[in-house]
């Protein structure tokens, strides 16, 4: 089944191209069929290139799927064009009284300022507040998941000295998670943030699983059973010249950065980057979109109101 997103946003093309299926907003209207409605808050200064990553990964599910693109309603954003945001995004003070059977957060280049400094926090409040209403099942992605996990349950993010930047080796800690179906005891994540939550922080609260997490970087999944989320501080949905670009962009503009760990061969940032992620990013987008599907209500009124 296809994901239905609107024919002239630029990530149609794209996916299309690839060979993504993707539907027209006209077609799917015509399909006698509920598709699963998923939203995506992004937060990231690059709108096009973060809502083609993500529209990536869940239009490969066999389901189909509606993308609903959402917006901060209090912030503007000064690194795409508004014509892109006013066509294709909604404030999300637009969508609060709609439900969504999933929601995706994605990270904030903000993780240096203290949650109460951000300027949009009281809005991210609510969202998180509505996410137990309106929403059946939530991603919080990098900041995302540390806002979430800070507000629910008071973990803490803490500033690292440097930069944990690169691709980490991790371990599969529930082998028999649904949300870790098919994947391998151990796996390579991208990481890229100056902040962390630690694991013994984590440990200390009883409602919290860990999924996965690596000795060099901490925990990287943790599933909230109770408020129907889950945590991903690390970004399963870069591309692979994702962290190629953030390495040279800092290079041009002098910033003191290292090479990306264990990304280029042989650590030679001459070499075009291998990706080792991409089945693991598509087998956790697509196991959560397969629950989901499995525990939603048909009715969506009645999201917010029964349990997974």
């Amino acid at each position: 089944m296809p994901i239905t997103l609107p024919e002239n946003l630029p990530a149609f093309d794209v996916l299309q191209n690839e060979g993504v299926m993707v539907m027209g907003e006209g077609r799917a209207a015509r399909q006698d069929i509920r598709p699963l409605r998923i939203g995506l808050l992004n937060l990231m200064p690059k709108k096009i290139q973060t809502e083609t990553q993500f529209a990536r990964l869940i239009g490969a599910t066999p389901l189909q799927i509606d993308l609903k693109l959402i917006r901060i309603s209090s912030h503007e954003t000064r690194n795409t064009a508004a014509e892109h945001m006013e066509e294709f995004y909604r404030p999300w003070t637009e969508v609060a009284d709609e439900k969504l059977d999933g929601l995706i957060i994605t990270g904030a280049p903000i993780e240096h300022l203290p949650y109460e400094e951000v300027t949009y926090w009281d809005e991210m409040k609510q969202i998180f507040d509505w996410t137990q209403t309106n929403v059946h099942s939530t991603v919080g992605v990098c900041w995302g998941g540390m806002a979430m996990i800070n507000y629910f349950h008071g973990v803490p993010k803490h500033l690292l000295d440097q930069k944990a930047f690169g691709c980490f080796r991790h371990r599969n800690l529930a082998p028999a998670s649904p949300y870790l179906s098919g994947f391998s005891d151990d796996l390579l994540m991208p990481v890229s943030r100056w902040t962390e939550v630690r694991q013994h922080e984590v440990d200390a609260v009883a409602d919290l699983i860990p999924l996965i997490g690596s000795d060099e970087t901490g925990p990287a999944l943790v599933s909230d059973p109770g408020r129907r989320a889950l945590y991903v501080f690390n970004h399963f949905e870069y591309d692979s010249n994702t962290l190629k670009e953030e390495y040279d962009r800092d290079v041009v503009e002098g910033k003191a950065i290292s090479v990306p760990v264990n990304y280029y061969p042989d650590d030679d940032p001459e070499l075009p980057p291998t990706n080792r992620w991409r089945s693991h990013a598509h087998l956790f987008y697509g196991n959560w979109i397969n629950q989901i599907y499995q525990s939603t209500p048909f009715d969506m009124e009645r999201i917010g109101l029964e349990s997974m």
